[in-house]
């Protein structure tokens, strides 16, 4: 253990190694960080209707696989991914059981350019490769994301808009007034509260909850995108999945290369260069392809473990896997998915609303951040395109491109089209704009103590 100052100037102890706070403590940190993950990644098997077992196994098999690769290193937990919810929506919008493990293949398929670009990053560097997919392309295509999906949180809400309202409330209330724990899982929060008012005005139907059983597999072969290949396989619908889900993957390795970040200065080891971003990318898409071969969501790095670091100052990745085995255990209790699934429609309105909101400012503070400079007219037309594309076409009355070449039918996704044109853009016109991996932090010699966190690190409401 080594001392560091925390934010008020207090001294307080960092701990690299948690096998000298005892068995105990450390089982205790790993429910905390479980805790911290558990309500936005059970959050997207509720909204998309995939299982929620499936999701908490292959968070946990997924968290485990990401350390396994690189190197036990990093301290990371790898939760449900939101920016995949528009992909999910566009091939099975009212999460049917037929068309879901179509849109699981497409995310599935997306998995496979964080192998191409975790090879990019190993054979030319960071540098060179982050120069295509700068702030000003990837902070609208996020903004894109969560203004696609608000229609359905009003939707939603409508059900019941005083349930809704509580679960909005408690959300602020826990991110703006709340003190350690509380400010860390807001979300979870909202659900909880809003949950408990919906059953107390009986709004909520517990009859699922006592026919499930105490024990059962979390996967079930017909919801899985393996169960796809045989006589019935559509090729349209498999090729239209892929072509409208892979652009939303160059959203989520941008994010994933900015919670590295956070997590290197927080912890204050370089993890972008040891274990190397090659790595990380690595893990994270290994985890995203075999959790949506399965039928879980796509996985993702989680910022809210990343404030449960700075908070607890407890940096051993021994910590985080703990977390992972907890999940994988409760992904073993149909009783427990069951409550989930009766979840009434107002509280995930209430949630989704502000979780949407947030995604979107996600992408606003990314532009801010990196001073994205407005006073260039490739900045404005790069930007403007990607917005007008992906939002003009997802409501327009088609809802997106559709062609069809021979007997395929192919439905491409606004998000796709302007995501596309966006990075094509940022190519030709001429300019430039800094990039993500310049603001990487640098590489340190042995053992350091870690840096004071930034506020932004520490409170930001845990959006994925």
């Amino acid at each position: 253990m080594t001392e560091t100052k925390d934010m008020q100037g207090e001294r307080s102890e960092v701990v690299r190694d948690a096998r000298v706070l005892g068995k105990p403590k450390m089982a205790l940190f790993g429910l905390q960080h479980m805790f911290a993950m558990f309500g936005a990644t059970i959050l997207v098997p509720t909204l998309t209707g995939l299982s929620v077992s499936a999701t908490l196994l292959f968070a946990g098999l997924g968290t485990l696989m990401f350390h396994l690769i690189t190197k036990g290193k990093v301290p990371a937990f790898l939760g449900s991914s939101f920016a995949f919810i528009a992909g999910y929506a566009a091939i099975a919008p009212e999460g049917q059981p037929e068309l879901l493990p179509y849109a699981c293949l497409g995310v599935a398929c997306s998995g496979l350019l964080y192998f191409i670009l975790s090879a990019l990053f190993k054979v030319f560097g960071t540098q060179r490769i982050m120069r295509f997919f700068p702030p000003v392309v990837t902070g609208p295509i996020v903004i894109c994301i969560g203004l696609i999906l608000a229609s359905s949180a009003i939707s939603n809400c409508e059900t019941n808009w005083p349930i809704a309202l509580v679960a909005i409330a408690t959300i602020i209330i826990a991110n703006i007034w709340g003190r350690g724990m509380i400010r860390i899982i807001p979300i979870l929060l909202g659900v909880i509260v809003s949950y408990v008012v919906a059953a107390a005005v009986g709004v909520v139907d517990f009859a699922p909850v006592a026919d499930a059983a105490w024990i059962g597999m979390p996967v079930l072969w017909d919801n899985t995108a393996l169960s796809l290949f045989g006589p019935s396989f559509d090729t349209g619908l498999a090729i239209t999945a892929i072509i409208t889900i892979l652009p939303l993957a160059f959203a989520t390795m941008i994010e994933h290369i900015g919670d590295m970040s956070a997590i290197s200065s927080t912890c204050g080891r370089n993890y972008l260069v040891d274990p190397g971003l090659h790595r990380t990318l690595l893990g994270d898409g290994v985890a995203t392809i075999i959790a949506s071969l399965f039928g879980a969501p796509a996985n993702t790095t989680y910022g809210e473990n990343t404030g449960v670091l700075a908070l607890t100052r407890v940096f051993d990745p021994r910590v985080v896997r703990i977390a992972a085995v907890f999940a994988i255990v409760f992904s073993f209790c149909p009783k427990f998915a069951a409550v989930i699934s009766v979840m009434p429609a107002c509280v995930i309105g209430g949630v989704s609303l502000v979780l949407y909101g947030m995604i979107s400012s996600v992408g606003i503070r990314n532009l801010v951040e990196n001073h994205v400079d407005f006073m260039l007219s490739r900045n404005v037309l790069i930007s403007a395109l990607i917005l007008v594309l992906a939002l003009g076409i997802s409501y327009s009355a088609a809802g997106a491109i559709v062609f069809t070449a021979g007997s395929v039918t192919i439905s491409i996704s606004g998000l796709a089209v302007g995501s596309v044109v966006g990075i094509l853009l940022n190519i030709i016109l001429p300019g430039y704009e800094a990039s993500w991996g310049e603001n990487a932090p640098k590489a340190e010699e042995g053992p350091a103590d870690p840096p004071l966190p930034l506020e932004a690190e520490v409170e930001d409401l845990p959006i994925r």
